[in-house]
């Protein structure tokens, strides 16, 4: 992935700059986006990833004539298919001689939209698949509507196989077109240091069900069970996120047939009084 940063000029003359620049190369943007960073103000991921993208640097100032300290927001400019996001956790304590970790409960979302994120760029490139999925969800709601009008004791349709768009761009497989993720996988460590600890695996299999991993045990357990490994004690606490592209449905053509079918109606009972 690649991306931009935009540098702001933080002196105390009151001078103010700022200018953006491409990232140097692919290899040294992948090691700025560090993952989830977390402090007494991150309660959530989207904090956490929009503060790793920001930092203080001092560079040489063409205004000022010297070096000056700059802040520097960097902003993605390609989303890869699959999105792997770390939490940072663990520190090195120096006072202690330990590799520590941070228990603190930092919430995720099951879905995750990395628009805030991008650059003005790539949020154009998006716009086409993010209506698409808007106009399948008015669609989608339309058809309901209908459907309740519909006489209820009418034999129901059958349902065709679903369809799916590509979420890649197709000049640039392997990336994401819109911007929408699904939560795929989770990585959790039990324990309070690097060194030792338990970890888990938690894999999405459908609907509803998870799949817990742990070790050569196999088990069934549910979305909020996941939800539930965002930190804050002992207990398995997500350490590694692995989401991967929302799917965007094909609008069946004959789902577009049955939009165009005038609603029947219904006879109204007319009931006429009889005159004595």
């Amino acid at each position: 992935a690649s991306g931009l940063s935009a540098f702001t000029l933080m002196d105390g003359s009151g001078t103010s700059m700022s200018a953006l620049t491409p990232f140097p190369n692919k290899q040294w943007y992948q090691r700025r986006v560090r993952g989830c960073h977390i402090n007494q103000d991150v309660r959530y991921m989207q904090l956490g990833l929009t503060m790793g993208l920001k930092e203080n640097i001092e560079k040489t100032s063409p205004i000022l004539g010297r070096n000056a300290v700059y802040a520097k927001t960097s902003l993605v400019s390609r989303l890869p298919a699959y999105l792997t996001i770390n939490f940072i956790r663990f520190f090195y304590k120096e006072k202690e001689n330990i590799n520590a970790k941070v228990l603190k409960d930092i919430k995720f979302p099951m879905s995750y939209d990395a628009y805030d994120l991008c650059s003005p760029e790539l949020k154009d490139k998006l716009t086409p698949a993010r209506d698409a999925f808007e106009s399948f969800r008015q669609k989608k709601i339309q058809k309901e509507l209908s459907a309740e009008v519909r006489n209820k004791n009418e034999k129901p349709e059958e349902v065709p196989e679903a369809r799916y768009e590509s979420s890649s761009f197709a000049e640039d497989i392997g990336s994401n077109n819109s911007g929408y993720y699904e939560l795929q996988a989770v990585l959790t460590h039990q324990g309070r240091s690097s060194s030792s600890g338990h970890y888990v695996a938690w894999v999405k299999h459908k609907d509803d069900d998870w799949l817990k991993c742990d070790d050569d045990k196999l088990s069934i357990v549910k979305e909020e069970d996941v939800l539930k490994l965002s930190g804050g004690g002992d207990w398995h606490v997500a350490y590694t996120l692995l989401y991967g592209p929302k799917r965007q449905q094909i609008w069946d053509e004959e789902e577009k047939k049955d939009e165009e079918k005038p609603v029947e109606e219904k006879p109204v009972a007319v009931v006429e009084k009889m005159q004595e």
